[in-house]
């Protein structure tokens, strides 16, 4: 081509050049995604643990096999107990170290050491509480062969992490890196084990919650001019005793030929020594956590979110009710979601069982314990639920200075010194005030404070009528508030998980029972001799003056806790005539029981459907595996009935609302996901009780639904009750409340789901979105994206036998769970099933970090391989660990 007629080269339009430019950094941005997409999936994959071939461990005797199944469950087999315990240690840090690290952090009052100077508050709370000073007590109290079991785990677990650190441990070390590049685990220790059981019995704490709002609500009312006796009689309708005459207790008639425990005799209390107390300081807001309204609510939510519907279902039925003529045992305990579920399902076996190696164990253990928390031996299976005696007690006391009163004289307080360390700041000093009864927590937030500041007249009665305590004019000084709870005394659960581990009869099974004081639960039995039964176990105080229904006075020595009721004085049930016990948190015996227990139970519709059922299921055939299956699904809300029937006879105006309330008309008052007449019901009743109860001069405390059912049921019998009548609502009357209500819940449901009500769902709007107790709520989304899964759509709803909790007043979003579901057939173990809430693995992205969370929420549960055969057939990987 001549230069005559070649083309200049022309200058590229406008156009095309913002077009090559878009393109240079769209490519760009490609490799750099690629590149950070290749480096996150090896960093990801880097700490996923080695499942299958061999591995050479420094600390072993012999080699242990572990098989692990489909869904990456363990069976660790080996020879001696050393080894298998050591092997637990080894896998649970394989599978959950990060888990176990950061549980360990919050139970001394860590946190900050690993996230910062944001966590300082809550550090100080969980110090204060002592957990790890305890449960290094508790440690030092062993029996040696006990020792040598939390010190074999221990040992495994510094084993695995010999063998890795950083990433390579888990990718939440990766990303904390960033903010704490310094930051190394620790050595594991027994006593980091231990104090676990401490913050599930926080986690399962009784009525402190309740007893708060009690004294606020009589505050409130007192400084509204309310005499003592409409206060009193208001607080005891939103309060009301246990419906007795309506729902069941675990314990009819107390057996009293029950095998004998040979328990230890129940302690006297001594005065508090320390190991207890509440820092309570300001609320939590980090980059890794959501804010709490109070560092109470701070460390539930980094133990898990206590929530309504903490509680359990637990039942048995005996072989005169089932198919097999063998007993069947069910369990599905109610704790607040958790990714990881805070189970881990595991099989521990010794190769031939002995006096020297006793374990032939499954079920569900907690990464960090070791031994089997909930399951079955090879005689012998257990569950529980949580018992809601009342185990933690308000005290007012005078201070003064560094004194406090006592039986009219001043006595020193216990102080103590302690520093907080912190990743990124300056140490932070700690002072912690305690009495004879605990800590002193008033002052540090704002419930406790708020009672110290205004006694009101109801606590005016413990503060000031006391006949032996000095006249309150003479005591000098200022309100304050402590703690006294049972689980801030060195106790013996961490004894009590071997001793039922190998148990054979329920003679052995009453003696475990007796060493587990904290969290106190309800234990049921069932072996494969055919024999059922039930034991309260735990350290259940013997209160003096008061009942501690309301904060008691600290200075008269007549109110402390006297001794705690002996063993064998317990409530147990042996082979009852019924031929079932169900356990769902109501309420234990009778009010004639010698002694006071609580009057705080969850209010028993739980337990009284499940009794129901399992009474009609029995009337029409012999009981099976999969008739409990269906038991623990159902969905029926009691208080949707009784609403369902009041709507009937309310005039409700427009449209959409009276189509809404038209589906409550053939509302079987279940609450299946796909429902449109379960979504309106739950949605009617959220804004009524908000309506009723909140929504007024003095707002009404609300949060457990169980109660509310009670409250709202009896009102609605009564329809000129006075509570009915809101005048900033201007509403006189039940229908004009209901029909408020009606009218209110679908505005708020057609805003969510749209105005068709036949498109409505209750799943959809109650859906369980996992989120990671630690980086999981960070606020910043493409880390919160590692680690949370979800939505779920669930069934069920709070106090529904299918018990998937929602916070009256904040959303309908599932926030508590049964957080696995076991049925074990005493017939043949190999029949029996199980499932938990999310996976074997806390490695996100592992395969088995959430897959078995479709099945929980459909409620299916998984074949439970038992027998050496059974769990050969069903492994996929074996890893052998050698010497």
């Amino acid at each position: 081509m001549s230069s005559a007629t070649a083309a200049a080269p022309s200058r590229p339009s406008i156009a095309g050049r913002i077009g090559r430019i878009a393109f240079i950094v769209l490519a760009s941005v490609l490799v750099l995604a690629t590149a950070a997409a290749f480096f996150l999936a090896w960093t990801i994959q880097r700490s996923f643990p080695q499942t299958s071939g061999e591995l050479t461990v420094k600390g072993l005797h012999e080699s242990v096999t572990v098989q692990r199944d489909a869904l990456g469950v363990p069976t660790v087999t080996a020879s001696s107990t050393d080894d298998l315990f050591f092997a637990q240690g080894f896998v649970h840090a394989q599978d959950r170290f990060f888990e176990m690290d950061f549980r360990r952090h919050v139970t001394s009052g860590r946190v900050a050491e690993m996230f910062g100077p944001s966590q300082v508050a809550t550090d100080k709370f969980l110090r204060t509480l002592g957990w790890h000073e305890v449960a290094q007590q508790e440690v030092d109290g062993l029996d040696d062969t006990t020792r040598g079991y939390y010190q074999a785990y221990a040992d495994g677990v510094n084993a695995y992490l010999a063998s890795r650190s950083g990433a390579d441990l888990s990718l939440e070390y990766a990303v904390l890196g960033i903010q704490n590049p310094d930051y190394k685990p620790e050595p594991w220790q027994p006593a980091d084990s231990v104090a676990w059981l401490k913050a599930m019995a926080w986690d399962l704490r009784t009525n402190i919650v309740d007893e708060t709002d009690r004294a606020l609500l009589a505050a409130d009312l007192d400084k509204a001019g309310e005499s003592d006796a409409d206060a009193q009689a208001l607080i005891e309708k939103v309060y009301p005793a246990y419906p007795f005459a309506q729902n069941p207790v675990i314990v009819p008639k107390i057996t009293t030929d029950a095998p004998a425990a040979d328990a230890e005799p129940a302690a006297k209390p001594a005065a508090f020594t320390g190991g207890t107390g509440t820092d309570v300081g300001q609320a939590l807001q980090t980059v890794q956590w959501q804010q709490a309204d109070s560092v109470i609510e701070a460390a539930s939510m980094l133990i898990g979110p206590l929530g309504e519907g903490i509680g359990s279902n637990s039942w048995v039925v005996s072989g005169d009710l089932t198919a097999s003529g063998k007993p069947l045992l069910a369990n599905d305990p109610h704790l607040g979601a958790a990714l990881p579920s805070v189970w881990y399902q595991m099989q521990l076996k010794c190769r031939t069982v002995s006096a020297d190696c006793p374990f032939d164990v499954a079920g569900f253990t907690f990464s960090g314990l070791p031994g089997v928390v909930i399951g079955h031996n090879g005689k012998i299976a257990w569950g529980f639920t949580n018992l809601t005696t009342d185990v933690a007690d308000l005290y007012i006391e005078k201070v003064q200075g560094d004194q406090y009163w006592r039986d009219g004289a001043l006595v020193p307080l216990e102080v103590k010194k302690d520093v907080i360390k912190v990743a990124g700041g300056k140490d932070v000093p700690l002072t912690i005030r305690r009495t004879v009864h605990g800590p002193i927590i008033s002052g540090l937030t704002g419930d406790f404070t708020a009672i110290a500041k205004h006694p009101s007249a109801e606590i005016g009665k413990a503060v000031t009528d006391v006949p032996s305590a000095p006249a309150d004019a003479t005591m000098t000084g200022d309100y304050a508030v402590s703690l006294r709870w049972t689980a801030l005394d060195p106790g013996t659960t961490a004894s009590a998980i071997f001793a039922l581990d190998t148990a054979s009869d329920f003679k052995d099974f009453r003696h475990a029972a007796s060493l587990f004081d904290v969290p106190a639960q309800n234990l049921i039995y069932a072996d494969k001799k055919g024999n059922i039964g039930y034991q309260a176990p735990g350290r259940l105080p013997i209160r003096g003056a008061g009942d501690g229904w309301l904060p008691q006075p600290g200075w008269d020595s007549a109110y402390d806790w006297t001794g705690f009721i002996p063993f064998d004085e317990l409530p147990v049930s042996y082979n009852p005539p019924e031929g079932y016990i169900v356990t769902a948190n109501n309420a234990i015996v009778t009010d004639d029981y010698p002694y006071f227990l609580s009057r705080d139970w969850d209010y028993g519709y739980r337990a009284a459907r499940i009794s129901h059922l399992i009474e009609r299921k029995s009337a029409t055939g012999p009981l099976t595996g999969k008739g409990l299956h269906d038991i623990q699904l159902d969905d029926e809300m009691w208080i949707g009935k009784q609403l369902a029937a009041a709507m009937g006879d309310v005039t409700v105006e427009g449209k959409g609302p009276k189509a809404a309330a038209e589906l409550l008309r053939t509302w079987d008052a279940q609450n299946r996901a796909d429902s449109p007449a379960a979504a309106y019901a739950n949605v009617l009743w959220s804004n009524l009780v908000h309506n009723v109860f909140t929504d007024r001069e003095v707002p009404l405390p609300v949060g457990d639904q169980g109660r509310l059912f009670t409250v709202v049921g009896t009102l609605l019998d009564n329809p000129s009750d006075p509570l009915w009548s809101n005048d900033r609502l201007g509403v006189t009357g039940m229908d004009e409340m209901l029909a408020l209500s009606a009218k209110q819940a679908y505005s708020e449901l057609s805003k969510l789901q749209g105005e068709d009500v036949t498109g409505w769902n209750w799943g959809t709007l109650h859906a369980l979105t996992l989120t990671s107790s630690t980086l999981g709520s960070s606020g910043i989304k493409p880390i919160e994206m590692l680690f949370n899964r979800g939505p779920y759509s669930v069934s069920g709803g709070s106090s529904v036998v299918n018990a998937t909790g929602w916070i009256l007043g904040e959303s309908y979003a599932t926030t508590t769970v049964p957080s696995m579901r076991m049925i074990v057939d005493l017939a043949d173990f190999d029949k029996s099933t199980w499932i938990h809430l999310t996976g074997a693995s806390g490695h996100a992205f592992n395969e088995h970090y959430t897959d078995q969370t479709v099945d929980w929420a459909a409620g299916i549960q998984k074949p439970w391989a038992f027998s050496r055969k059974a769990v050969e057939a069903a492994a996929t990987d074996t890893l052998v660990l050698k010497p």
